[in-house]
This record gives structure tokens, C-alpha cells and sequence, in this order.
């Protein structure tokens, strides 16, 4: 079960057979309703030009704000026009889908393996549908009944103070990269102020293009990962003297989209109807000023990779479902929960939490890996291999040995 929502998961494929999935067993990937290959696709091409020109404005303006608005205004007339009830595309008929796939194919019992919004859906899954199910593993861990645009927030702080904590335990980052998070308070605070216009070449390669970065772009950059964690120290030290070019180059990625890939229209859907409702924009700013007290409001006030979203769900108008969605799965059906401590988006403890209600589960956190935990670790692989063979005692033995890998570390200008 992909994430998202709206990802492409026949796209995933290559990722989960190089991470051994299917090596002793079939892997059954479906796309999600509304995503690529499925009928209708939900993309908007709209939003996607959107996220393109948006390297080049300030992250979190209203200016930018009204733009997103009006891009997802045309993509839901657009769907709609062509007959499309955006209501049903949530995560309780996602959940129905894979339900009926076990029966199609005549299985049954199969393990269900999701990672972030699919942990949501694999959840949901195993709460509504819970017959055929032999096994759950969930990666990177998105509780349905906590999900919300203030949660965004806690998992952000989360996931870069792990990162600051990694390096204060490593010497020669602690006395290279005194006090990280006060640099990055700075940062952020100064960037809000007086944005940065640079030009950039995408690391992906292609023309420069020009890229501003506020305050709001860095933060959502270090929340998606976008600059790799041991290099964020470094990176934050370079931009502190007058280098921004790490993370130009970071926002500079997201000028070359490929339009139609990714099914804007399944996140607005579940995010409208299943995340939003019930938080105000005061709820979100308070979750703001809670993680990072230091930070603007401008940067507060927009859940991190959710800007805007009151905005946009105005105009996307689908039906609160948090009263049937926001529910906790009580389950004995064997589990596994994934994490990443450096999980800037679906924050470690989130795991855990989840857990809670899973008597027969076992919980892994791998440390110094970010999102989507299992193609990024060879432990994480082998637990994963382990607890398919043998759901209520896999082997986990291989995290104690597992340490954040050393960070980058530059000359000191000073002392040079």
C-alpha cells in the first residue's frame, strides 16, 4: 500500500524488489483508487504546473497561497465535468478495494505491507476487513485516528531535533555544528524576513532556474528530507555564511515534475474529507508554536508539505468523513511497526503509538533513516524477511548494532 496519498505504486515496484520482498513469496502491488494506471486518474496536471513556477515564489505568501487555490479549483471542475464523485475516493473505499482484490484473486490469507499514508490505509484495512489477513507491517507510521494538520508539526520537530541530537552525540559534528537548533531558528527567522532569490541547477539535471528561499521553503525542505540528513548540519553551517546552494539545488528539484504522475486528486479527497476537518487554523498555529517556538507565524501557520490546505479544501468540497475515519484499530493480528528516527514527516514515536493497540506487534526504530524506512536499511529489509517467516517472533536483533551514519563536515572557514 503506497503512500500519499496519490503516490504511484507500481512505480514503488523497483524499490520493494530490491529491498527483497518478493524474494521467497509473490508481491501483489494494485494501484490505489484514483492513482496513475487506474481509471479515472485523479492527476492534476494543474497542481503540478503549480509546483513547478513555486520554486521561484516564496513558500508561504498569500500571493502563493491564492495560486495553489485557483490551481485545484480548475483540477476538481475539471474531474467533476468528466463525472468524477470525489467524495468516494477516501480511505474507507480504499481499504474495501483491497478487500475485494484478496477475494478476486482467491487468497486466502495474504501479509499487507504499507508505508506512510499506507500505513493510514493498512490500518483502516485491518480494522474494517480484518478476515484474510495474516500479517500487517507498517513503515514510517500515520495513525488514522491522530492524523490532522496540527499532527504535521509534532512529527516535524520530531524528526529534525532526532536529527540535531545525532550529531551533538557525534564529536566531530558537535564541535564543527555547535547548537543547531538556535542556527536554524536563525535561519528560518532570517529567511522569513528577507527571502533568498538564487539561481540553481535541479540536481536531476537541466536548465538553472531560479529559486527563492524563505523561510517556509527551508523548513519544508528539512521535513522532506530533500537535503540528505548528514548533510544538514552542513549544510545549515554554509547556509548561515552566505552558501545556500545545498538547498537551492533541494528546491531547485521540484521545478521538473512529471505532470500526471502523482494523483493530486486522491490527497485533496482524503486529506479534505479525513485530515482537515476539525483544526482550525489557530488549532494549526498553535501546534506551530508549540514545536518551534522560535519560528515566524508566517512559517506556523502552514502545516509542513500541506500548505494552504484550509484554502484548499474550500474549494475542493468534499464531506467531513472524521467521524468514521479518525478510529483506532484494536487488532491480535500480528504486526509489524517500522520507523525511522530521522522521520521528519511521520515522526518515530508515531509507531510506537500506534503499537499500543496492537498486542501481538513488534516495534522496530531504525536509527539515522528517515521516511520509508525498509529500501533505505538492510536491517529493517531482514526484519521485514524475518517477521514474514515468522510473524509473532521475527528477528531484530541487527538494530543494536545500528548507529546514525557519521555527517558531513566541512572545513571550519574561521579557523582556515
Amino acid at each position: 500500500m503506497t503512500g500519499g496519498p496519490g503516490g504511484d505504486a507500481i512505480g514503488d515496484i523497483p524499490f520493494l524488489i530490491d529491498s527483497g520482498v518478493n524474494r521467497d513469496r509473490d508481491l501483489i502491488v494494485m494501484t490505489q483508487r484514483g492513482g496513475l494506471y487506474s481509471e479515472p486518474n485523479l492527476a492534476c496536471p494543474e497542481i503540478d504546473r503549480f509546483y513547478a513556477d513555486a520554486v521561484g515564489l516564496r513558500y508561504d505568501a498569500p500571493s502563493t497561497g491564492r495560486l495553489l487555490v485557483r490551481a485545484a479549483e480548475e483540477c476538481r471542475d475539471r474531474l467533476t465535468a468528466d463525472g468524477v464523485d470525489l467524495a468516494a475516493y477516501n480511505t474507507t473505499e480504499n481499504a474495501a478495494d483491497f478487500a475485494d482484490l484478496r477475494r478476486a484473486l482467491d487468497i486466502d490469507r495474504w501479509n499487507v505491507y504499507g508505508y506512510s499514508y499506507g500505513t493510514d490505509l493498512a490500518l483502516t484495512y485491518l480494522r474494517l476487513h480484518p478476515r484474510g489477513i495474516r500479517s500487517v507491517a507498517i513503515d514510517s507510521v500515520v495513525p488514522p485516528q491522530v492524523v490532522s494538520l496540527p499532527w504535521t508539526w509534532d512529527s516535524a520537530r520530531e524528526g529534525i531535533e532526532a536529527i540535531f541530537a545525532a550529531c551533538e552525540a557525534q564529536p566531530r559534528c558537535k564541535n564543527r555544528y555547535p547548537d543547531l537548533p538556535r542556527t536554524l531558528t536563525e535561519q528560518v527567522r532570517r529567511l522569513e524576513a528577507r527571502p533568498l532569490t538564487v539561481t540553481a541547477q535541479p540536481p536531476q539535471g537541466g536548465a538553472p532556474v531560479k529559486v527563492v528561499l524563505d523561510g517556509g521553503a527551508l523548513v519544508n525542505l528539512l521535513v522532506a528530507n530533500a537535503v540528505p540528513a548528514v548533510d544538514v548540519p552542513a549544510a545549515l553551517d554554509e547556509l548561515a555564511n552566505g552558501d545556500p546552494e545545498r538547498f537551492a539545488r533541494a528546491r531547485a528539484a521540484g521545478a521538473t515534475p512529471v505532470i500526471g504522475e502523482f494523483a493530486h486528486g486522491l490527497t485533496q479527497s482524503v486529506a479534505c474529507s479525513e485530515w482537515v476537518p476539525g483544526y482550525s487554523r489557530a488549532d494549526l498555529l498553535a501546534a506551530g508554536r508549540r514545536a518551534f517556538p522560535g519560528f515566524p507565524d508566517t512559517v506556523l501557520a502552514q502545516a509542513p508539505q500541506l500548505p494552504f490546505e484550509h484554502d484548499v479544501c474550500r474549494v475542493w468540497d468534499v464531506p467531513d468523513r472524521t467521524g468514521i475515519q479518525r478510529r483506532t484499530t484494536f487488532s491480535k493480528v500480528p504486526a509489524l511497526v517500522v520507523s525511522g528516527t530521522f522521520d521528519a514527516k511521520t515522526g518515530a514515536r508515531w509507531g510506537a503509538f500506534a503499537a499500543r493497540t496492537l498486542p501481538r506487534s513488534t516495534t522496530v526504530r531504525i536509527p539515522g533513516i528517515g521516511h520509508w524506512v525498509v529500501p533505505q536499511s538492510p536491517c529493517a529489509q531482514s526484519i521485514l524477511a524475518s517477521f514474514l517467516t515468522h510473524p509473532t517472533s521475527p528477528d531484530t536483533g541487527c538494530v543494536a548494532g545500528l548507529a546514525p551514519r557519521p555527517f558531513t563536515i566541512t572545513p571550519d572557514r574561521e579557523s582556515a
